[in-house]
């Protein structure tokens, strides 16, 4: 197939604002352009100026990547942000015992004195962006391997970064976007003294557990509170006592009026990735080879964690990031399936295939530039898959994303390696020294050795013997497949399920240590599996992924020109973005409409004291015994979330949901299951984003936690 052409994008320019669209995660700079009169129309008060300016403070000021994965909103002139208590979950555990359980009591500081520090943990603002797609495709030819195409961006990208940032303490990233034909600039801020100000308990910010995640109708008090700390002049800084609070340009004010149905909405945040635009062969891949052995796989880990956790109260602590994360994609893949398959989602992509094909070859110059496309597609995928099945599986099953003293063993390769050929190994042990205390404070041997059992088991039963490692085989055929035979002897002999052996390990490294390494069984596997996947994974996949980028960008130009009714929006790629749209209940399935909000009284319908997602503290059934619901009441009810028709994925976790005035009125923290697919194919019926209402978070910091000094900071609308 002939390489890419070098694209103009000014093509884009000469869409209308005025063509509609139901759905999308549209770029900021760009909102005055595309969006703004449909924004407006469908009742924003605002201007394009007032989201994203950089003249004068807008609500993009107030928006920041909390975590690394994450989005915060700030809600106070004193650096007082709030996110989802799922974002703040790691940091909240890691301040936890069994002496000071605040995954399970809560958190409130109740003076800056109390406010507990979190090392690592930092927010990123971005403060402008600049479409630099000339400079960065300056010297980049057709004749350039995909290789050598990334490796020309990149250094273009380096010096477009050096000259922005040149002079300041911000950092910079260039981003591409409709798969490579559109370059920005992004330059940003971070800060590093983050601190916890408050959460819920996990039975309001958690309420409903992995039961009710992804569901709606939903009551799960989804938030958290940090502060951002400064230094005098107000610039970013490492921790230290002598900081101070964060002044920002501009922080949310926040609407006390609530919402109702057909009420505007606007979502601000850092959507992490979507794939609207693939083929057929992707989505197909996905739902029929990919999803249906990892959701068995998750199956089987969270059966034996969540059994572990009931059972000891140490491990609940230990393992509850762990299991939240491992559930949380397991059942969106279940549910993507299931909303891939409502929609026929296949069958759509293949009927626009289908007129994509007719459209290509009535001109002789685009059958000549697409016409290989498609044919090509189908030629990649039915390799790629395989591949790619045998990476995720090797990596959750006996890789470093699987039985957790393999992944452990295999952080010592690099060390071996470096150790072996004289270089020096300090990194490397640096590297491994910092991971031990978080590692063992939330490892539990008992659990591990289950896993090793179950997911060994399914290694076997679920990759082909090409595709398994050779150290596997081996021990496989010892035990004639039933590795509960043999788990008793391997962990007594393993060096890495035990803290004690591992420090002693690394405090007397030597020659003799790197013999004692490469025989322990454990380490031996994580070797095995690493040489599997670099001898006849890693060649093969790059190449086909090499393919892949370059049809992508083929693809996505063609589609930019062969639909014509509609702006396309560029895939989600955790770059800040706008969503809009308008709060609105949904048909579920026959005969079942989900009305848009749920209130306090949904909990105590749901409460249940002997399951621990659902066993409401005492304080709260109080406060709802007595009605004190204080100025949050809404028709003499405490509202606790609502839904809106915002585009969402991953990443808009913590987002900001504003009214039509540009008002905090929720915190974005989920989606509902009947249209989690929207990564793949947005489903208007129903894809519904799930927000905490501000009302709620407000009325559990001031009336259950009594931290009502902390509205005092806020700007509150009536």
């Amino acid at each position: 197939m002939k390489k890419l052409l070098i694209v103009s994008f000014s093509f884009l320019l000469f869409f209308s604002a005025s063509l509609k669209a139901d759905e999308g995660m549209w770029i900021p700079i760009l909102i005055e352009q595309f969006n703004i009169e449909l924004m407006q129309e469908k009742g924003f008060k605002l201007t394009a100026e007032d989201i994203y300016s950089i003249n004068q403070a807008s609500m993009k000021d107030a928006v920041m990547i909390f975590g690394g994965g994450c989005t915060g909103e700030l809600i106070s002139s004193k650096g007082l942000l709030i996110t989802n208590h799922h974002c703040g979950y790691g940091r909240i555990q890691s301040h936890s015992s069994l002496e000071h359980d605040y995954l399970t009591d809560g958190f409130w500081a109740m003076s800056p004195e109390e406010e507990l520090p979190n090392p690592g943990l930092n927010v990123v603002f971005m403060r402008w962006m600049e479409d630099v797609t000339e400079r960065a495709l300056e010297g980049v030819t057709e004749s350039m391997t995909e290789s050598e195409r990334s490796a020309k961006i990149a250094e273009n990208s380096r010096a477009i970064i050096e000259k922005a940032t040149a002079g300041t303490d911000y950092s910079g990233s260039v981003r591409p976007f409709y798969m490579g034909n559109q370059y920005f600039l992004f330059v940003n801020e971070t800060y590093n003294d983050v601190r916890l100000v408050g959460a819920p308990p996990s039975s309001i910010g958690k309420f409903g557990g992995e039961t009710d995640n992804w569901m709606w109708p939903r009551h799960t008090g989804d938030f958290s509170l940090f502060r951002i700390y400064a230094d005098n002049d107000n610039n970013p800084a490492d921790y230290s006592e002598d900081n101070v609070p964060y002044n920002p340009p501009y922080h949310f004010p926040i609407s006390l009026k609530g919402v109702q149905e057909g009420d505007f909405t606007m979502l601000f945040g850092y959507p992490g990735s979507t794939a609207q635009y693939v083929p057929s062969y992707h989505i197909e891949m996905l739902k029929d080879y990919i999803n249906p052995p990892m959701i068995e796989l998750r199956d089987r880990k969270l059966e034996i964690i969540i059994a572990d956790m009931e059972a000891d109260p140490g491990v609940r602590i230990q393992y509850s990031a762990k299991k939240s994360g491992i559930a949380n994609a397991w059942k969106r893949w279940i549910g993507e399936n299931q909303g891939l398959e409502k929609m026929n989602a296949i069958a759509k992509k293949k009927e626009f295939e289908k007129g994509f094909t007719e459209w290509v070859a009535a001109e002789r110059d685009r059958q000549a530039e697409y016409g290989d496309i498609l044919p090509e597609y189908r030629e990649i995928y039915e390799k790629y898959k395989v591949l790619r099945l045998v990476n995720s599986y090797s990596n959750e099953t006996i890789g470093r994303g699987g039985v957790e003293a393999i992944g452990l063993a295999g952080q010592f390769l690099s060390l071996v390696s470096a150790f072996e050929n004289g270089e020096n190994s300090e990194r490397a042990m640096m590297g491994i020294e910092r991971r031990i205390s978080d590692f063992f404070k939330n490892y539990n041997q008992p659990t591990d050795k289950k896993l090793f059992v179950a997911l060994m088991e399914l290694y076997g039963e679920n990759l082909s013997p090409e595709w398994q490692a050779e150290e596997y085989k081996k021990l496989s055929a010892s035990c004639k497949g039933d590795f509960s035979r043999i788990v008793d002897k391997i962990y007594s002999r393993t060096l890495f399920a035990d803290e004690a052996k591992v420090r002693d390990l690394l405090a007397n490294f030597s020659s003799s240590s790197v013999k004692k390494i490469k025989k322990d069984p454990l380490y031996l596997i994580a070797v095995s599996v690493n040489d599997l996947i670099s001898e006849k994974l890693v060649s093969p996949y790059s190449e086909l992924s090499d393919r892949l980028s370059l049809l992508d960008r083929l693809y996505m130009k063609a589609q930019l020109e062969y639909v014509t009714d509609k702006v396309l929006w560029p895939d989600a790629n955790f770059t800040l973005r706008v969503a809009y749209g308008n709060v609105a209940g949904y048909e579920a399935r026959d005969a079942v409409y989900h009305q848009h909000y749920t209130t306090l009284k949904g909990i105590m319908e749901k409460d249940n004291p002997d399951i621990y997602d659902y066993d409401v503290p005492d304080r709260l059934r109080e406060l709802y015994r007595e009605r004190d619901y204080g100025r949050y009441a809404q028709n003499g009810e405490i509202p606790v979330c609502f839904i809106a028709n915002n585009h969402s994925t991953g990443g808009n976790s913590g987002s900001p949901v504003v009214n039509a005035e540009g008002h905090l009125i929720g915190v974005n923290f989920d989606r509902a299951w009947e249209g989690v697919a929207s990564d793949l194919m947005y489903n208007k019926q129903q894809s519904r984003n799930i927000s905490l209402d501000i009302r709620y978070a407000l009325f559990i910091i001031d009336k259950f936690a009594g931290a009502g000094y902390l509205l005092k900071e806020m700007t509150l609308i009536e």
